[in-house]
């Protein structure tokens, strides 16, 4: 009787023993897991964060952008030049311009997509194969044109695409940025300020 009850208890243990192992094996397979996420996530993160340098011969960063460029001057665009763009991969550029300081909230300057990989030089007053809406109404590049007062910034936003952009010109900045999500290689901004 004394025996079968040992039997019984040792039987239990080794049960017990056996759970044990297997919660074990559980958390070092968990842990392990979510390791490999952790590090998958940061490589991902990386990725999106690679950054491009936006330079313009017209004005340096967080400079004042010359009126030729403004509606007081002839509206047309800034020079610009794409530095550090991703070896391959780039299939397209698309460029945003606003102004966050405008009264009624971010003003849309300037929306351009499906420009050619090759293109990291753009002159002045440069064609591109498709633009949006911006806040003038028009589906072209509008300078400057605040109202009198403190200046306002303006940013140069440029992305590197791994695809073209699918959207029919006079689309807006929304759907642009909802069309680029998971296709940005690199990114990167040139602000200017500009004063009445």
């Amino acid at each position: 009787m004394k025996e079968g009850k040992e039997w019984r208890n040792r039987k239990k243990v080794r049960s017990y023993d056996s759970i044990a192992k297997s919660i074990r094996l559980l958390s070092i397979t968990f842990c392990f897991l979510f390791l490999l996420k952790t590090s998958l996530s940061a490589n991902i993160e990386d990725n999106e964060m690679s950054t491009l340098r936006i330079l313009s011969p017209a004005f340096k960063q967080n400079d004042p952008i010359p009126k030729k460029y403004s509606c007081e001057g002839e509206d047309i665009s800034p020079p610009l030049s794409i530095k550090g763009s991703p070896s391959s991969g780039v299939v397209s550029y698309a460029i945003i311009v606003d102004d966050p300081d405008a009264p009624m909230g971010v003003f849309d300057h300037w929306i351009a997509w499906n420009i050619a990989p090759d293109k990291i030089d753009f002159e002045e007053g440069v064609k591109v194969p498709a633009e949006g809406k911006n806040g003038f109404g028009v589906n072209k590049y509008r300078g400057p044109c605040p109202p009198p007062g403190k200046p306002h910034r303006y940013f140069f936003k440029v992305y590197a695409l791994d695809q073209k952009i699918g959207l029919l010109p006079g689309s807006s900045k929304e759907d642009l940025i909802k069309a680029m999500n998971g296709h940005i290689l690199a990114q990167g901004e040139l602000i200017g300020t500009f004063q009445r």
